[in-house]
């Protein structure tokens, strides 16, 4: 974790007033501790910065806030797992690194002509299923179909669920399917309804799970592993836990995909460079035991598959030399190899027995007062060297170890009892003693230069050391950009989004003021509404025609001050009276001058103009119609 401290520092100088790095520490506890998701491997500054996201969307300026605000909306949840699980991918993404794959890799990963072996992959973080479904393209062409149904399993695994299923579906969009050539396009996708569906025979032989590359045991015998730009988002302990599961899961000569803003810096003693431009890397043949962590839970249930497993390792804990019992947390011995059954006289009667009615239990060594040091303490116990005489006469020198074993919930599940026979030691120390007396001279000859030696050897370290940094910082940088990127892409897709819904209401709305100014042309009389000021706001072409003033002349006028021929001053109390809703429909005949200076009767007509589902006036419609003088009264 060390590679990820110095990120989550300077973020959070950056960010003072989301709080903090122990606060989003506390956050990633509540997450992992709720959800049962962990992101505590994850680099921090890229996951800081998708959490602020969904804080800033939220309007919650520290992490504290933010964590109570999960406890009350548990939909929150989800919009803030699909923030960080950044889901940006194609069909052959980077297309001259597939194309080398196809041309140099494949041929070697299906076999020649009449070959029958099964072919297993795996797209580890597969997402939508792009990647999963393109290899599966160029193992169909390498192949053909019939062989392809027969030999190959592609197995596509990712932590999100909502990714999963879209995957599942197999559905994709015009946009989503333009990386795809268009023979491929044609010959592996149906086209219905303008959306494009993959191939369902294809689609048969892929495989989708829920995968944590983190917890969960990895797939095994895989001779072609993709991950692409998955990597980049953990921190450097991780990623090399992840890479040794990795080479756990390929078979040898296995092959490694990996995206173009990753390589292996930690792990060139376990794979081997097949071309560092494409990011390709084969399986070395060896992996040391210490360069590998655990890829399982000793203590949790075992599948069916893994029976073959459980009896080689119990095989292999029957031939060991070093002596071994195991308890479990009630006291009770579960297990005692054929070494440990020889040593003490145990037989197989014993396993199943308590501990405390055992000789072995205090005898050569106290082995309930070590037991339960190791339970409190938490860590191994040594004790120093004994001898003891076997059943058969013979006298060995024994160490003891005591180690505590945890289950998957971190309590105490038991302990493992080692008992080492460092006899043969103890004679080849008596030799070595003997042997360093003797070059004891020679030593003190050549110790002038070992310290020469070693002192250009530190030196040749020290430029070591601070190339392997450099390099880092190169490889985090790039990665840091490449997430960014990613950030972008997924950020202007939903501002397109946003712009098309705004053009597409913009249509609808130029098309209802055309409907309604087309209404207002058509009728026959001026139309006039103002507001509850008084303040014209709307003026069609007949009252523009009656009284000589165009729309914009009057727009945001007051009525009562227009200069026309038609005495506004004898409506006030009307549409006063209309506002106030003590008159719903009214009519007022008056004499006036139009345009032209000729003495007119009008009727105006006034009624109240109400919000929809509402009974306030928002304003007044008056209607002008030039009647005929004979028919006023």
């Amino acid at each position: 974790m060390t590679s990820s401290e110095p990120s989550r520092t300077v973020e959070s100088e950056t960010n003072p007033t989301a709080g903090t790095s122990e606060e989003l520490e506390a956050l990633l506890a509540y997450l992992k501790q709720s959800r049962g998701f962990d992101f505590t491997a994850y680099k921090r500054s890229g996951l800081m910065r998708r959490v602020l996201v969904r804080m800033q969307t939220v309007g919650i300026s520290r992490f504290t806030e933010y964590q109570d605000y999960l406890e009350v909306d548990t939909e929150e949840f989800t919009r803030l797992f699909n923030t960080i699980l950044i889901n940006v991918t194609t069909f052959f993404r980077d297309a001259p690194a597939w194309e080398y794959l196809s041309e140099h890799v494949l041929g070697t990963l299906v076999g020649g002509t009449g070959a029958r072996h099964r072919v297993r992959v795996w797209s580890a973080g597969c997402a939508s299923g792009e990647e999963a479904y393109s290899i599966a393209m160029l193992l169909a062409e390498r192949i053909g179909l019939d062989q392809f149904r027969e030999r190959v399993k592609i197995y596509a695994t990712d932590v999100d669920e909502d990714a999963l299923n879209q995957a599942r579906q197999a559905v994709y969009t015009p946009r989503g399917v333009e990386g795809v050539p268009a023979d491929l396009l044609a010959k592996y996708f149906d086209q219905t309804d303008g959306r494009y569906t993959f191939n369902k025979e294809l689609r048969r032989s892929v495989i989708f799970g829920r995968h944590d590359l983190i917890q969960d045991a990895p797939i095994s015998r895989v001779g072609l592993l993709i991950c692409r730009n998955c990597l980049m988002y953990f921190n450097s302990e991780a990623q090399s836990r992840i890479l040794s599961r990795f080479h756990f899961a390929l078979v040898e000569g296995g092959i490694l995909f990996l995206g173009k803003a990753e390589t292996l810096l930690t792990q060139t003693t376990v794979f081997g460079a097949l071309d560092i431009k494409r990011r390709l890397f084969t399986k070395t043949e060896r992996i040391h035991p210490s360069d590998r962590p655990a890829l399982f839970d000793p203590l949790r249930h075992l599948t069916p598959d893994e029976t073959d497993h459980t009896r080689l390792r119990h095989g292999v804990s029957e031939l060991s030399p070093v002596a071994q019992l195991l308890v479990d947390g009630n006291g009770v011995v579960v297990h005692a190899n054929e070494r440990m059954r020889t040593l003490f006289g145990m037989t197989e009667r014993d396993v199943g027995r308590r501990l405390q009615d055992l000789e072995i239990s205090y005898r050569p060594f106290e082995l309930r007062s070590s037991i339960d040091r190791a339970q409190a303490e938490k860590s191994a116990v040594h004790l120093g060297e004994i001898a003891w005489a076997m059943p058969t006469g013979e006298t060995v020198n024994l160490e003891l170890q005591v180690v505590p074993i945890s289950d998957g919930n971190n309590s105490f599940a038991g302990v493992g009892v080692f008992y080492n026979d460092v006899t043969r030691q103890r004679k080849l120390q008596e030799e070595v003693r003997r042997s360093n007396q003797e070059l004891e001279t020679a030593l003190e000859e050549l110790q002038s230069t070992n310290e020469e030696l070693e002192t250009t050897n530190e030196e040749l370290q020290s430029t070591v050391e601070e190339l392997e940094t450099t390099n880092e910082e190169l490889q985090s940088t790039n990665e840091e950009l490449q997430t960014m990127n990613e950030e972008l892409q997924s950020t202007n897709e939903e501002l397109q989004s946003i712009n098309n819904e705004a053009r597409e209401r913009g249509h609808q709305l130029g098309d209802l003021n055309a409907f309604l100014e087309s209404v207002l042309t058509s009728i026959s009389g001026g139309v006039i509404v103002v507001d509850t000021d008084l303040r014209v706001h709307k003026w069609n072409a007949k009252a523009a025609d009656m009284w000589g003033l165009h729309s914009a002349e009057v727009l945001n006028k007051n009525f009562l001050n227009l200069d026309i021929g038609l005495p506004v001053h004898q409506l006030r109390a009307p549409i006063r009276s209309c506002l106030a809703r003590e008159i719903e429909h009214g009519e007022v005949t008056l004499d006036a001058i139009n345009r032209r200076g000729k003495p007119i009767c009008v009727k105006v007509s006034f009624s109240p103009l109400l919000a929809a589902q509402s009974d306030v006036a928002s304003g007044v419609i008056l209607v002008v119609d030039e009647m005929d003088p004979e028919d006023r009264g």
